[in-house]
């Protein structure tokens, strides 16, 4: 607006300009009367005549200026809308709801297919919503695919007046603000960055689980065959993608190949998993391995050590199965094999050691376990407790709700010569934390469920002790890690670590009685996952004092919360014939999550049922405890939905869903795990 009326003002300027001279003539006309009055009015008939000519001129070169300006503005208009309806960059103009009101040719070229009268960005590109186009700002760039090529669509806001529109825009439009629309075809750009990322390469290694329990099955001149049988289904699978595989060890393998036979490996969902299975020769135990692969990394060494983190990630959740970790994203494969009991104790004595010597150089102990506890984790609390006692450590245990099932226990610990800090909640904790405090968390190894999670940033030394297998999310900072998914229950864990950390320590009837009772409630009564080291720690605490009669006596329900766990029961749905699916009641029952549980584990009881998941509603959530024998990873399962837990027994929570939102979810996801063979 302000330059068009400078324009204008210079244009009345120019015009006018003879008018001003003719008041010049005439002063020059007064000053010659002054000398000479024949002169004078010579020079005021000329001065006459000026003003006739300077006026005539104005008026008539007024009306030619503004004939030639209106013809140079509309051969202008013509001109700038043939350029832009010629302009080889697609380009269009659209109201702000996405409505295109014009498109040039080139634009009407890529949207030619589309054969709607009523033409608007939304219909054209499903990237572009009506919400989107509201929440812009003063511009906006979305990547979108239409037909077979790929665009860059660049849109910005223009503010004009309505008068404006007379440049070839249709007049309808008399809204202040339009979308200038760009679009820029990226198909060759992605395809070149697309070749350039297939031929990346991806580093992987193998790892046999069971390498040396399948050897001793087998007798000893078979050995050498069943090994060179495994390396040629490990060579077979890695050539058939034109990779490369070195033998590193006995029973792992390195294998590099290209990013582009990535995708056919993951739809098969790495078939080697099940082909290595298939090697018999008179084997008793199926050889199973893990892989784990390291891709998109900035250079291979990234890559490698991707490789390096997904077969931890692969082993700590339990073998038999594949991780891939691209960048931050890590993807699971398999996973269906139960992983194999270690016979040997040699791992556990050097964690005991480890955990001893890391414990003399501290002061303070902290004992943490995950919230809601249970009885096992409460359980591991007192023998890691036991333990500090027996290093002269003061050590303290950080709870900040009791359960119903934890009460019991725990009224024995708060009187007798028991001090009386040792239980803490997680602010008192954290107001004792030093340099000389080390933290122990046991029955879990996921950060954001632990009972105090500020506590994982406050200690700088953190042990985790724990029998669930890994997920994406673990405690990166600790200093010592004894994670076993084939244990049984973090308190299993800690009786082993009892008998190594020293000399003849002396548990108390409480302690092992907590402990026994972690035990046979993780086991479901020796049911559940119990191995030859399961039994062999619950017989060590029945040796320190562990009685089963008190044990059992202390953990009897109450009749809420046996009716509860019974309507759960008998409300429940069998979905897909071998999947049970309840909903426990929370209401008049103290610790609706525990009954939950309790309450899908007895379903397990049913002929037929491979699985059970039990929906709690508790304080706004929904609490999942999901329950399998052996044919069902119900970890895999409860990983989908946010959570995770062993391979057997798993949980997951959905915050402000309702139970009909949540069931349906377990329901998907069991769809998409039969759909895709994880189960």
């Amino acid at each position: 607006m302000k330059d068009d009326k400078k324009v204008s003002h210079i244009l009345q300027l120019y015009l006018q300009w003879p008018v001003f001279l003719t008041a010049l003539v005439i002063f020059a006309g007064a000053a010659v009367n002054l000398i000479s009055r024949k002169a004078g009015f010579v020079m005021l008939a000329f001065t006459v005549i000026y003003a006739a000519c300077a006026g005539t001129l104005y008026m008539y070169g007024k009306k030619r200026a503004l004939g030639s300006l209106v013809s140079f503005a509309s051969a202008y208009s013509w001109s700038q809308k043939q350029l832009l309806a010629s302009l080889e960059l697609p380009y269009a103009i659209a109201d702000t709801d996405g409505k295109i009101l014009w498109m040039n040719r080139a634009f009407e070229a890529v949207t030619k297919e589309e054969k709607s009268a009523g033409k608007s960005l939304t219909m054209l590109f499903k990237e572009i919503t009506v919400e989107s186009l509201e929440k812009m700002e003063n511009a906006m760039e979305v990547h979108v695919i239409y037909g077979e090529s790929k665009y860059r669509v660049s849109m910005k806001r223009v503010t004009i007046r309505p008068d404006e529109l007379a440049s070839g825009i249709p007049e309808k439009q008399t809204e202040q603000q339009i979308l200038a629309v760009y679009l820029y075809d990226e198909t060759e750009l992605y395809n070149y960055k697309q070749a350039i990322t297939d031929q990346k390469m991806v580093a992987g290694l193998i790892y046999l689980d069971n390498y040396d329990e399948a050897l001793e099955s087998v007798e000893e001149v078979r050995r050498s065959l069943l090994t060179a049988l495994i390396d040629r289904k490990i060579n077979k699978y890695i050539s058939a993608v034109n990779g490369i595989v070195k033998k590193l060890e006995k029973d792992k393998y390195f294998f590099a190949i290209k990013q582009c036979y990535m995708p056919r490996l993951e739809k098969e969902r790495f078939g080697l998993l099940e082909e290595v299975k298939t090697v018999n020769i008179g084997n008793e135990m199926a050889v199973t391995l893990s892989i784990g692969i390291g891709m998109n990394g900035d250079t291979y060494s990234q890559n490698y050590d991707y490789a390096r983190t997904a077969i931890d990630m692969a082993l700590g959740r339990g073998g038999d199965q594949a991780v891939v970790k691209c960048g931050q994203k890590i993807q699971y494969y398999g996973g269906k094999a139960q992983q194999l009991e270690k016979t040997t104790r040699v791992k556990a004595r050097v964690k005991a050691h480890a955990l001893r010597e890391l414990l003399e150089t501290k002061d303070c102990l902290l004992i943490m376990g995950h919230k809601i506890g249970d009885i096992d984790c409460f359980g591991a609390a007192i023998g890691m407790y036991r333990i500090a006692s027996a290093l002269n450590k003061k050590a303290h245990i950080v709870i900040n709700e009791v359960t119903s099932s934890v009460r019991p226990m725990m009224e024995r610990f708060e009187t007798g010569d028991y001090p009386k800090d040792l239980f803490l909640t997680g602010s008192e904790a954290a107001d004792i934390v030093d340099n000389n405090t080390a933290l122990v968390v046991v029955d879990v190894n996921r950060p954001s469920i632990t009972e105090e999670p500020d506590l994982l940033k406050l200690v700088k030394t953190i042990v985790v002790i724990d029998h669930h297998r890994q997920s994406s999310e673990i405690i990166t900072n600790a200093t010592l890690s004894y994670v076993e998914p084939y244990a049984s229950s973090a308190c299993e864990l800690v009786a082993e670590i009892l008998q190594y950390v020293a000399d003849s320590i002396r548990i108390k009837s409480p302690e092992a009685d907590a402990m026994y009772a972690g035990i046979v409630i993780d086991t479901n009564n020796f049911t559940n996952q119990a191995g030859v080291r399961t039994f062999e720690a619950a017989a060590f605490l029945r040796r320190n004092g562990a009685d089963v009669t008190r044990v059992r006596k202390l953990f009897r329900d109450s009749m809420e919360d046996y009716k509860a766990r019974a309507e759960a029961v008998r409300q429940a749905e069998v979905y897909k014939k071998c999947f049970a699916i309840s909903v426990c009641p929370a209401e008049g029952v103290e610790s609706p999550t525990v009954v939950g549980a309790q309450a899908a584990n007895e379903l397990l009881d049913i002929v037929g049922m491979k699985a059970s998941v039990v929906l709690t509603p508790y304080e706004g959530k929904i609490y999942i405890s999901a329950r399998s024998i052996d044919e069902v990873n119900v970890q895999v399962m409860m990983e989908k939905l946010g959570g995770g837990g062993h391979r057997t027994i798993a949980g997951a929570q959905l915050p402000g869903a309702t139970v009909e939102e949540a069931k349906e979810k377990v329901k998907g996801v069991i769809d998409m795990m039969l759909e895709k063979g994880e189960i």
